[in-house]
This record gives C-alpha cells, structure tokens and sequence, in this order.
C-alpha cells in the first residue's frame, strides 16, 4: 500500500526523535544517572515508537475505508490492517 508523502515524512520525523531519545539513554547509562530517570526516558521513547506505528495503522485504515478493493488488491483487506493494529495495542 502507498502511504501519503505527508504521513512518511511524519513517522520519518518520529522514528528520528526515537533514535535521539535512545542515544540519550544510551547517554545516561554510560553517565551512571539514576535508575528511574532512565526508565522515564525507555518509557518515553517506547510511547514514540508506539505512535509511529499507530500513525501507520491510522493511515492504512482510511485507505482501506476509502479504497476498499485497491487495499485488498495490494494485500491489505481491512481484516489484515486490523491485525496490524492489534499487535501495536
């Protein structure tokens, strides 16, 4: 399935702030900063991990509303990208 330019630019944009934040805990590691600061970060970056992948799911949703047969043509019925979600939540 073709993703909108706007949607892979945005969980492009997400995935980048990912790696940021796990180089930050990679950081405070190597620093010896506290345990529960550093679970606070794993935490934060997880959640954007999540919203990435949710953002995806969201997108193939509406085009499998909006084009049914072409999704399901590409391999994408709306059962398989419910799937999909599923796994993320």
């Amino acid at each position: 399935m073709d993703l909108p330019d706007e949607v892979v630019d945005e969980v492009r944009k997400r995935l980048r702030r990912v790696a940021g934040q796990v180089q930050g805990v990679e950081r405070m590691l190597a620093e010896g900063r506290e345990c529960r600061d550093v679970v606070v970060q794993i935490c934060a970056a997880s959640k954007a991990l999540d919203q990435a992948g949710f953002r995806l799911i969201a997108a193939g949703l509406t085009h499998c509303l909006e084009h049914p047969e072409e999704a399901e043509a590409d391999g994408y019925p709306l059962e398989v990208v419910q799937q999909m979600f599923m796994k993320l939540a």
